[in-house]
C-alpha cells in the first residue's frame, strides 16, 4: 500500500470516528427531545410517585420488567430525574427487594451507556484529542485518585452522575472497575432513599427521623475518618488494577 492509499484510509477511519461520536450525540439529544415532545405524561409520571407506581403497578407481574426498562432508559437517558425511581422501588416492593431490583436495573443501566459510548464514541477521541494526549489522560483517569473522585462523585446524592458513564464508555477504563466504584458508591444513598420511601409508606415518622439522624452521623464520621476510608480505597485500587477484568 502506497502513501496515497494510507492516508485515504486514514481520512476515511477519522471520517468513521466523526460520524459515530455525531451518532451518539444526535441519539441523546433525539431520545431527550422525542420523550418531552410526544411523551410529557412519562415526565410528570418521574415527578409524581404516586403516578409513577399506578403506572408500573398496572402491569402486575410484568411490572418488574417495566420498573427495570425504566431504571435503563433513566441512566441512557440522563435528562430523567432517578430519585423518584428509587422512590418508587420501596413503596412498591418493599425494602430488599426495592434494593436487589433498583441495583440490577442500575447496572444494566451503567453497562449499556458504557458499551454504547465506547462503540460510538472512543475512536473520535483518538481522532481529536490524538494519541499522546489520550495516553496522558488514561495514566490520569487510571490513578488511584481518579478513582477515589468517581467514588465521591458517585455517592453524593442529587448531582446528575449518569453523565460520567459516557465520559468512562469513551475513555480506556475497564467496564468491571467502573461498575463496581458506580454501583458501590450510589449503594448508601440508593439504600437511604429506598428505606426512606418505606418508612413513609408506613407512616413510620419517628423511625423516618431517627434514619435522618444516622444519616447525618454517617455523614459526619466519614468526613472525620476520610483518611482511613482513602487507604481502604487504595487497596481496593490496587486489587482492581491488577485483576484481569
Amino acid at each position: 500500500m502506497d502513501k496515497k492509499d494510507l492516508t485515504k484510509k486514514e481520512r476515511l477511519t477519522r471520517y468513521v470516528a466523526i460520524m459515530k461520536l455525531f451518532i451518539l450525540i444526535a441519539m441523546i439529544i433525539s431520545a431527550s427531545y422525542l420523550i418531552y415532545r410526544y411523551y410529557p405524561d412519562l415526565i410528570d409520571k418521574f415527578q409524581n410517585i404516586e403516578e409513577l407506581e399506578q403506572f408500573i403497578l398496572q402491569y402486575k407481574a410484568f411490572g418488574i420488567v417495566i420498573y427495570l426498562v425504566l431504571q435503563v432508559v433513566q441512566i441512557v437517558i440522563s435528562v430523567l430525574p432517578g430519585q423518584i425511581l428509587q422512590f418508587a422501588a420501596g413503596y412498591i416492593y418493599g425494602f430488599l427487594p426495592g434494593v436487589i431490583l433498583s441495583l440490577i436495573g442500575i447496572a444494566l443501566g451503567t453497562v449499556t451507556t458504557f458499551y454504547l459510548a465506547r462503540i460510538l464514541g472512543k475512536d473520535a477521541m483518538h481522532v481529536i484529542f490524538g494519541e499522546e494526549r489520550i495516553t496522558k489522560y488514561i495514566q490520569t483517569l487510571n490513578s488511584k485518585r481518579s478513582y477515589t473522585i468517581m467514588f465521591v462523585f458517585f455517592a453524593i446524592p442529587g448531582i446528575p452522575k449518569d453523565i460520567l458513564t459516557y465520559a468512562a464508555g469513551v475513555s480506556e477504563l475497564k467496564l468491571m472497575p467502573f461498575l463496581l466504584i458506580s454501583l458501590a458508591g450510589r449503594t448508601p444513598a440508593l439504600i437511604g432513599s429506598i428505606a426512606m420511601s418505606r418508612l413513609l409508606y408506613n407512616g413510620s415518622y419517628i423511625e423516618l427521623v431517627i434514619l435522618s439522624v444516622i444519616t447525618v452521623f454517617l455523614f459526619a464520621f466519614c468526613i472525620i475518618k476520610r483518611e482511613a476510608l482513602f487507604r481502604i480505597g487504595n487497596k481496593l485500587y490496587d486489587r482492581m488494577i491488577h485483576a484481569r477484568w
